[in-house]
């Protein structure tokens, strides 16, 4: 598997592409529970199999690098990609698992997405694991997939390269006080350095077609709970940081650029901007920015964050 330090596209795997379209790529076809029962007895699926499919279970969507990647922050018993990527075969011809593709104007993607099959749901079931995923959730467009592809990816880098890191969660539920209603940011990262916790909140922002609308009124229901915050709120005893996860550096600038027009900005808390290609770099101490006034303009600043070291 190909370092992170040595990957050197500059454009994001995850950023948005024009006329960008999710391609089946798994197993059509009728696959029996006593055929798969078979293939357990013969040994021929076995507990790694089980450990993919409780991972993709619990993040939704996983490139096979990605999956790579927690397979060894877990220890678990993969020599190689290329063996996962068997056992993955294995698995889709099953259909525990199944398999999309991108393609867009510009051609074919250059990675495969892994996500869970009704089968696969049984299985997990049968351990007593729980599994909330529905045959719709495959039918997620583009855009949903890919910021979740993001998240997971800042979660996954901040295992790897951040001693502090103590807890994640994917997908924590944010209740604004003032609607009763929840929702949603892509993940929670909890860290904790000479015995103080700090949590990190992450908004992934993708250039879909509405990203703009859809930003602002995500940061009325942050800009809610935050002015209404009391220690407690939604299980932070603390404020949380939030985190924009941007496509790219220019996506950082239009981002903030929308935050000031539309007078979104909050007074308890600084905005903190990252992209997708930040976490590819060997520390990650360096891989937030926030934009400051000097002169009477706004200029990016990269921010030192140690906790990230």
């Amino acid at each position: 598997m190909v370092d992170d330090s040595e990957i050197k596209t500059t454009v994001s795997p995850f950023a948005m592409r024009t006329s960008e379209i999710k391609v089946f790529d798994g197993k059509d076809g009728y696959v029996s529970m006593n055929q798969i029962i078979q293939k357990f007895n013969l040994g021929h699926l076995n507990e790694i199999h089980f450990k993919i499919l409780e991972l993709i279970n619990k993040f939704e969507f996983l490139t096979s690098r990605q999956l790579f990647q927690l397979l060894q922050l877990e220890k678990a018993e993969i020599a190689s990609q290329d063996k996962l990527n068997n056992k993955l075969e294995q698995l889709i011809k099953c259909k525990i698992l199944t398999r999309y593709y991108f393609m867009s104007e510009e051609g074919s993607g250059i990675y495969r997405i892994y996500c869970m099959e009704k089968m696969g749901k049984y299985l997990l079931n049968s351990r007593e694991i729980e599994c909330k995923w529905q045959p719709t959730d495959n039918a997620k467009p583009v855009e949903m997939i890919k910021k979740k592809l993001s998240g997971n990816q800042i979660v996954i880098a901040y295992l790897r390269k951040s001693k502090y890191v103590s807890s994640y969660t994917l997908k924590p539920a944010i209740v604004n006080k003032l609607t009763g209603k929840t929702f949603k940011p892509i993940a929670n990262i909890k860290f904790e350095v000479n015995g103080k916790k700090i949590d990190f909140v992450y908004e992934v922002i993708r250039r879909n077609e509405n990203w703009k609308e859809q930003l602002v009124e995500r940061m009325k229901q942050w800009k809610d709970f935050y002015d209404n915050y009391t220690p407690g709120d939604s299980g932070y005893l603390s404020i949380p940081q939030l985190i924009f996860v941007c496509e790219d550096d220019t996506h950082m600038a239009e981002v903030f650029k929308e935050l000031i027009i539309n007078q979104l900005s909050i007074s308890k808390i600084r905005f903190y901007f990252t992209t997708d290609l930040e976490q590819n770099k060997e520390k990650l101490d360096k891989s937030l920015y926030e934009f400051v006034q000097e002169d009477g303009k706004y200029k990016k600043k990269n921010v030192e964050a140690k906790i990230l070291g």
